[in-house]
């Protein structure tokens, strides 16, 4: 089943279950997955997909980052649970460890050897990761490997 199909079965279930915070935060998921539909003007494969979730993701925490600065902890905890319901449906994350395994390949198969390279060694490993690595803890790992 893909993504767009677990989605679907995943409203169904919010909806008789008349869970209303994981409805929306399933709605807010596909209404940005049919805009970029909408603007590419074809059906994303689960690709697609995951790097709409994955920037879902990323704004979920950065407000709710911002909220709990703001000493507004109920909108934090709203950002929180729908970051919650966005993380059911990517994929299990890389530990740091095979983080940094990927990363150790993609320096040597590039020849990477100063921070110089830094752009083409975050794009490979971007593309490798698909979803499963946060681009703030890659960027990091990547730093310090090339740094020394």
């Amino acid at each position: 089943m893909n993504l767009n199909q677990q989605l679907n079965q995943a409203m169904k279930e919010a909806m008789k279950a008349k869970d209303t915070e994981r409805l929306n935060a399933i709605r807010l998921i596909r209404s940005a997955i049919k805009n970029r539909e909408i603007e590419l003007r074809e059906e994303l494969d689960d690709q697609g997909v995951i790097a709409i979730l994955s920037t879902l993701v990323k704004q979920r925490k950065e407000s709710a980052q911002v909220y709990r600065d703001n000493q507004r902890p109920d909108l934090a905890e709203k950002e929180e649970a729908e970051l919650a319901v966005l993380q059911e449906f990517l994929p299990e994350p890389l530990t740091d460890g095979e983080l940094k395994t990927l990363i150790d390949e993609v320096v040597a198969e590039l020849g990477a050897a100063s921070m110089r390279d830094m752009g083409p060694v975050m794009k490979q490993v971007g593309e490798r990761a698909q979803g499963r690595a946060d681009g703030k803890r890659a960027s990091e790992l990547v730093k310090a490997r090339l740094a020394g």
